[in-house]
């Protein structure tokens, strides 16, 4: 691999999806990433399916190929004696080490923070847990479900009260998870700077789900701090100016944000409704505010007396901001989406030709197929640890690999 982080080392000792995707992003920017897994298992997302790549009850499912592509992998048993001594010298020539065990689990056998620091003194240790380190709940499971309605996140997102199917709604997408991911990538390249251009040491990052799902609320938290009052959920709705939101058109929804003063008056004319431009009750942000249930339901009988497609293509006409709500077939098909490159296809090893989703930051590099399990045991252990033929057979011998 090339990139900014060509010769950085990642030993990512993490499972399921936080974690994973934290590593594969430095994989994306060039760093040398090695994925260890338990022998024979793997890492659990490998069965989270259907869909699997080759054939139902494989191991390779949409789940796993998602945050693991440019990595390498290698099967060791870090519960044996022989596994936590690979281990330990994979840390010793690594620059970063990710894991997303419960806090204290891997100290157990001497694959912690502390013990690691001792032999590899640059070794920047990021661990990705539920609830961090420290605390009443630090001891605790979590997965994403957890973090969002502990967060907030669910509070603020589903149907308003007083309509049907009222109440919170936990995002579709594993949100918690990935923005914790693009935390930690974020922290790990802060660190590797810090070591690089100040230090020349090693830190601990010490990187909890539950805090990562209360800082993206972002301004819905912030807002709640400096008033005490809770944002109301506005199902499809936005909640700066307005409208910002869906709108059901004869045959199919589509989301139009019209805020400005420039984009009312625009969206007024190509609706063949001039005259909402200038109406006191619309005609400023705030007075759209005020009377927004009225905003709403003069707009809602006007868009559903045509298609979405001719509404888009007025909008799009008079600058208005406006887009289908589109399934996953529709992303796909979108030119600017296709120009962009966003959908990429990788040589597999099995599979053949297989279809991921580019990286945004770069969407001209390219991509190594999300390893098979165990790939790559042989290659790292006799290239990077020196180990030899009959030192490999004797290490899966013992069940270490």
């Amino acid at each position: 691999m090339s990139g900014p982080l060509s010769g950085v080392r990642v030993l990512d000792l993490s499972r399921i999806l936080a974690a994973p995707f934290a590593t594969q992003l430095l994989g994306d920017l060039g760093a040398d990433v090695i994925k260890v897994e338990r022998p024979r298992v793997g890492d659990d997302a490998r069965q989270y399916g259907p869909p699997f790549l080759n054939e139902p009850g494989g191991n390779e499912s949409g789940f796993y190929l998602s945050t693991n592509r440019n990595k390498r992998s290698i099967t060791i048993d870090h519960s044996t004696r022989r596994g936590a001594d690979l281990i330990r010298e994979l840390a010793e020539a690594s620059d970063v080490l990710v894991e997303n065990y419960r806090a204290g689990v891997l100290d157990k056998y001497g694959l912690g923070y502390e013990g690691l620091r001792v032999i590899n003194p640059r070794l920047i240790y990021c661990s990705v847990t539920g609830f961090g380190q420290d605390g009443p709940y630090a001891d605790r499971a979590g997965y994403d479900g957890v973090f969002q309605a502990m967060s907030g996140m669910m509070s603020v997102s589903g149907v308003p009260d007083g309509q049907p199917g009222a109440g919170p709604m936990k995002v579709g997408v594993s949100m918690v998870d990935i923005l914790t991911g693009l935390y930690a990538s974020s922290a790990i390249l802060a660190a590797l700077r810090h070591r690089d251009m100040i230090s020349g040491r090693g830190q601990f990052i010490d990187l909890s789900l539950l805090d990562c799902g209360v800082a993206a609320l972002s301004h819905y938290a912030q807002n709640f701090l400096i008033s005490g009052v809770p944002a109301p959920r506005r199902g499809n709705g936005g909640f700066g100016g307005i409208p910002s939101q869906t709108f059901a058109c004869a045959d199919a929804e589509i989301f139009v944000v019209a805020s400005t003063a420039k984009q009312w008056s625009a969206l007024a004319a190509a609706l063949g409704r001039p005259e909402l431009a200038d109406d006191p009750r619309f005609a400023s942000v705030s007075a759209r505010i005020a009377n927004r249930d009225l905003v709403l339901q003069t707009l809602n009988s006007i868009f559903a007396q045509r298609s979405a497609a001719a509404w888009i293509a007025a909008l799009e006409a008079a600058d208005v901001p406006v887009s289908p709500v589109n399934s996953m077939a529709g992303v796909f098909d979108n030119p600017q989406i296709r120009h962009r490159r966003m959908r990429v296809a990788v040589d597999h090893p099995t599979a053949g030709s297989v279809d991921l989703i580019a990286n945004p930051i770069d969407p001209t590099a390219t991509y190594s197929a999300p390893p098979l399990l165990g790939e790559h045991t042989d290659e790292i252990l006799t290239e990077l640890l020196g180990k030899t033929p009959d030192e490999v057979a004797a290490l899966r011998e013992g069940g270490a690999i």
